[in-house]
Parts: structure tokens; C-alpha cells; sequence
């Protein structure tokens, strides 16, 4: 007879390596884009774009990991149900996580001009650094809710946890849109500026 702490590990373990595997999948993919000769061509032509890559990407898992773990909860709780119908809850958690990301996006841009600045380096234009984290950030917001809701809902249905799926699931839907729409961002203010 094994012990229930041994049979939750065992369960949890389960539930997340084929999550888990997807995600370093998703990861490798996400670092091939951004080593792509476009990419880098991107990095060369807005200086600061370099500089504003990792805080982009980690704000995807913090602002998204906080609406995935409300649907948790509220499926737990039996606040929410797992499919796509009016609630307010769900609604409020997912307005708030678009507005969070949308405009931490708008202060990254900026912030990274700012650093740019002080530590002596000539920036590429703000208009140019928070146009291109705009774009990114309104794109990766529809696609992380999106892809989110229909994760956890369908995992949910199957009788996973929850719990288990938000953090594979928010960090490798950021890495892996967070650098493809900074590289379609790149490529628009490219075309617009």
C-alpha cells in the first residue's frame, strides 16, 4: 500500500508531464525566433528592444498566472463553470488581467528607453520601443485569455486540477506569442514608422 502523500505526487506528476514537455518545446521555439536573423535584424535597427525582452516575457506569466489562478479558484469554488457563458466573476478577472497586461506592456516600452538612457546608450525612439510593446502586449493579452479559458476549461472538464495546468500553461503561451508578436510588433513599426 502506498502513502497518500506518494499517490498525490504520483497524481500531480500525471496531470503535468505532458504540459511540461509542451512547455520546453514551446521555450526552444521561443528561442529560435527570437535568434532568427529577423529577430536580430529587430534588435540592431531599436536599440532597447533587447533590454525590454525578459521583463516583457516574465510580465506574461505574472499578469496571466494571476487570471489563471482566479479560474482556478473559482472552479474549485464553483464560482465559475468551465465554459464560455456569462459571469461576472470571469468577466471582471479577465478585463482586469487585459488592462494589467496592456498597459504594463505601455510602461516596459517605456521604461526601457528610460534605461537605455541612463546607462549611456542611445535608445530607439519611444514612440518605436512602446509602439512595438503595445502591439505585442494587445496581441499575447487575446491570445493568453483565449488560450487560457479554453486550457483550463477543457482540462477542468477531463478531471485535472487546475492548479496543475496555469503555470505550464501561462509560461509557455507567453514565451512562445510573447516573442512571435514582439517580432510581428517589430516588423508593423517597421512598416508604420
Amino acid at each position: 500500500m502506498t502513502s497518500p502523500v506518494l499517490e498525490d505526487a504520483y497524481e500531480i506528476y500525471r496531470e503535468t508531464i505532458l504540459i511540461l514537455v509542451v512547455a520546453l518545446g514551446g521555450g526552444l521555439f521561443a528561442g529560435a525566433v527570437l535568434g532568427g536573423e529577423e529577430m536580430l535584424a529587430g534588435f540592431e535597427r531599436y536599440p532597447g528592444l533587447l533590454v525590454l525582452v525578459p521583463a516583457f516575457l516574465a510580465t506574461r506569466g505574472n499578469v496571466y498566472g494571476a487570471l489563471g489562478a482566479r479560474i482556478a479558484s473559482g472552479l474549485h469554488q464553483g464560482l465559475i463553470e468551465p465554459r464560455f457563458t456569462w459571469n461576472r466573476r470571469l468577466f471582471n478577472a479577465v478585463a482586469a488581467s487585459l488592462i494589467n497586461g496592456v498597459f504594463i506592456s505601455i510602461f516596459i516600452g517605456f521604461l526601457a528607453w528610460l534605461t537605455m538612457h541612463v546607462i549611456g546608450r542611445e535608445p530607439a525612439a519611444l514612440i518605436e520601443l512602446v509602439g512595438i510593446t503595445f502591439i505585442a502586449g494587445v496581441l499575447t493579452a487575446v491570445v493568453l485569455i483565449v488560450g487560457l479559458l479554453i486550457l483550463i476549461f477543457a482540462g477542468y472538464k477531463y478531471g485535472l486540477d487546475p492548479d496543475n495546468l496555469v503555470g505550464p500553461i501561462v509560461t509557455t503561451l507567453g514565451d512562445i506569442f510573447g516573442v512571435v508578436f514582439l517580432y510581428v510588433a517589430v516588423i508593423t513599426i517597421g512598416v508604420i514608422v
